[in-house]
């Protein structure tokens, strides 16, 4: 069983890229695909590109042209729930957009003609994820409390928004969260990909999972963080987790 392993971000792969074993490169939709083994099981890394458009594209060329059987995204994305601070990390349960505004023909944030306005990520694979977050979380233990300005990371389990759109205002991230939760939909945390590769895997009926790490809390600070989080933290939980992940794999 193929798994893909997608990142927004060149720097969150690079580590997995230097981990595979027997690399092969493919070109197609003019994004690079690398094909290998992690542990014993063959997957296949790739870039989501960033925004909804672009994620989608990925992960249907990953299911049409290289038969994925399961997909699992890492990524960082800004902390908008109670509690969710910097360096902590958020297992997806559902993501919703919130960019997504077909009213009055259809209620906000539904999808128009499914019906929904969310879509769940696979109960199985994510508590594989989880259960790797936690273990990576402990192998990482005590080395970043500088960087994040906190100790004691936590995992959280939730709900996730996603949009066309670099939150990075403190009013807007309110804004945002407010919105949402009225509707019934409380985020945990924002960002710019994941319901969109949420939705082409239920269309696939694909199993799904994804977690994130948490970069900023979307505010006024967001822009100036980002970069530098990205490239010295947030790049090597996706190496731990997914290492975990990977070897927690069944192989069938």
């Amino acid at each position: 069983m193929t798994t893909a392993i997608l990142s927004a971000l060149a720097e969150e792969q690079q580590g997995l890229l230097d981990l595979l074993h027997q690399p092969r490169r493919v070109t197609r939709a003019g994004r690079e695909f690398w094909q290998g083994e992690l542990h014993g099981q063959p997957v296949v890394l790739a870039l989501s590109r960033i925004g909804k458009v672009a994620a989608a594209t990925t992960a249907t060329t990953l299911i049409e042209a290289f038969g994925v059987q399961r997909l699992v995204f890492t990524g960082v994305a800004g902390g908008v729930g109670p509690g969710v601070q910097v360096g902590d990390v958020v297992v997806a349960t559902e993501f919703v957009q919130h960019d997504m505004d077909a009213s009055p023909i259809f209620p906000r944030y539904q999808i128009p003609l499914y019906g929904r306005e969310r879509f769940a990520c696979d109960a199985a694979l994510s508590a594989l994820l989880s259960g790797a977050s936690h273990a990576g979380l402990v192998r990482l233990e005590g080395q970043f409390d500088a960087k994040t300005g906190r100790g004691g990371r936590a995992v959280h389990h939730g709900l996730i928004a996603s949009g066309d759109r670099f939150v990075s205002a403190a009013e807007e991230a309110r804004r945002l969260h407010a919105d949402l939760s009225d509707a019934g939909h409380p985020p945990l945390a924002v960002e710019m990909e994941g319901a969109a590769v949420a939705q082409v895997c239920h269309d696939y009926a694909i199993p799904f999972a994804a977690v994130r790490t948490i970069s900023d809390r979307a505010d006024d600070t967001a822009h100036v963080d980002f970069p530098q989080f990205v490239r010295d933290v947030a790049s090597r939980y996706a190496l731990v987790i997914i290492d975990e992940f990977v070897r927690t794999l069944p192989s069938r």
